[in-house]
């Protein structure tokens, strides 16, 4: 795809985890305008997708795999831990990270789930597809590279096991894998540390146990690009490949032991940072765009591909000059595209709501109402593994990419509403166990650590409960 197209070198999601994100990408929205404040708050299920719109206009439409960008989904865990992340404790929520090797050489399709679907796509583009008068839009979504369920980790499990087998893992060279540097604990962020506590990622790790966890991320990534390997060639086959645009991208990145953490959650590169790359008829082929763009840019670039008006209420702005190669400074209906990306963060494993705002070589991450908790400002050109806050450093900097980011988001009141939004889930939600409340919050994932001391978490919670919002 890169050889033969467009790839964008700094693209990011809108919300580092799975629905928030997704629900971005299928609506073209901010999160803090979708209210998809976490894995368990999306779009209603009836809500106008881009896929929605290109099947008014006639095109023929087909989806597999995950699609997760709907209200309802998800663990019980995942959604209690969200919603206490203001109460004052401090539980691991996830397993360890692991490995685990599985197979033999021989053991090419791992994630069987991922294959099926992939399956199921290449199919219906030679005995479907191929046989269309009208034009299509097939969507396929794959769970891979997402580490695996550890089923020691209790309710429904984390997902802290990087699984693959000698087949993938002999394709990553070793001696290639940079090790991340760390900061000490004391050092850390309040909030990544809060993370990285969460994430069970506090405890030591070996050099070579950080190596392997990334080494098996880096195969569960040749996996998964084995399976878009797949489709590119069904297109091929059938003689679709020529007339076909062809986008790949991701909901989030995985930190992969960068920063102390696994997983997503943060805005640090590794996490908030997706690939998103394009090819296809009216591409620029061997092309690499510097600019910032976001997922909220898919829903008008594909309504553009299908010449279907785009609404003008959207956060994002078509990719389709940048992807032909068209100076920057096109007119377009609703003004030049910003130089800035926005993304957000409401969830769990972090105990405060996050903003970060992407702008040239600077990245701006404030939390809360902006006063609370301390801002962090990294210079990408200078410090590309972000370890050095310079917020202090450039108060001018802070300033003015703070104001840009209040002309787009009045985040102190965002904060404020999702705290409260917390507040009123989770008082439902205990309401309706009755009797059982003590029992199921006990025996959530963080049960190693809860059932230690229950009464002091409950407690905590009782206290949160008792409390005015803070804003």
């Amino acid at each position: 795809m890169k050889r033969h197209g467009t790839v964008f070198l700094d693209a990011y999601t809108n919300s580092p985890i799975c629905c928030p994100s997704r629900a971005a990408m299928w609506s073209g929205l901010f999160t803090h305008l979708t209210e998809s404040w976490n894995n368990f708050k999306g779009l209603d299920p009836d809500y106008v997708t881009w896929m929605d719109l290109m099947e008014r206009h006639g095109y023929r439409t087909q989806k597999y795999g995950k699609l997760d960008y709907t209200s309802g989904h998800h663990s019980v865990s995942n959604r209690v831990e969200a919603w206490t992340r203001d109460v004052d404790f401090l539980l691991r929520q996830e397993g360890r990270p692991m490995v685990n090797l599985t197979g033999d050489r021989k053991h090419v399709r791992v994630m069987e789930a991922d294959w099926r679907n992939t399956d199921k796509a290449v199919n219906w583009l030679k005995e479907e597809a191929i046989n269309l008068t009208e034009p299509f839009v097939l969507y396929l979504g794959l769970n891979l590279p997402h580490p695996y369920p550890s089923p020691y980790a209790g309710e429904n499990f984390g997902s802290s096991t990087f699984l693959t087998s000698p087949y993938w893992l002999e394709k990553v060279t070793y001696e290639a894998i940079k090790i991340p540097k760390w900061s000490s604990l004391s050092e850390m962020h309040p909030v990544d540390y809060y993370s990285s506590y969460t994430k069970n990622c506090t405890g030591e790790f070996t050099e070579q146990e950080v190596r392997n966890i990334r080494a098996f991320y880096y195969a569960m990534c040749a996996e998964t690009d084995a399976m878009l390997g797949e489709i590119i060639s069904a297109l091929r086959d059938t003689g679709l490949l020529k007339r076909t645009v062809v986008v790949f991208t991701a909901d989030h990145g995985e930190l992969a032991m960068e920063h102390r953490q696994f997983y997503k959650m943060s805005m640090y590169e590794g996490s908030s940072h997706v690939p998103l790359l394009v090819m296809g008829p009216g591409v620029k082929e061997q092309q690499q765009i510097p600019n910032v763009v976001s997922l909220v840019d898919i829903y008008p670039t594909m309504l553009d591909i299908a010449r279907i008006p785009v609404p003008q209420n959207l956060s994002g702005y078509s990719l389709i000059p940048l992807l032909r190669g068209k100076a920057e400074n096109e007119p377009s209906p609703r003004g030049p595209r910003p130089s800035w990306v926005l993304s957000e963060f409401h969830g769990c494993n972090v105990n405060s709501s996050t903003y970060m705002l992407r702008m040239g070589k600077w990245k701006y991450i404030t939390y809360s109402d902006g006063r609370s908790v301390l801002p962090q400002l990294f210079d990408l050109s200078a410090d590309p593994d972000e370890l050095t806050n310079v917020a202090m450093k450039f108060p001018a900097v802070v300033h003015s990419l703070d104001k840009t980011l209040h002309s787009v988001v009045n985040y102190s009141k965002v904060s404020s509403s999702v705290q409260e939004y917390n507040k009123r889930q989770f008082i439902s939600w205990k309401q309706s166990l009755g009797q059982n409340y003590s029992n199921v919050i006990a025996n959530l994932r963080w049960h190693q650590d809860w059932l230690k001391e229950p009464k002091k978490y409950e407690d905590a919670i009782d206290k949160w409960l008792s409390q005015r919002s803070a804003f």
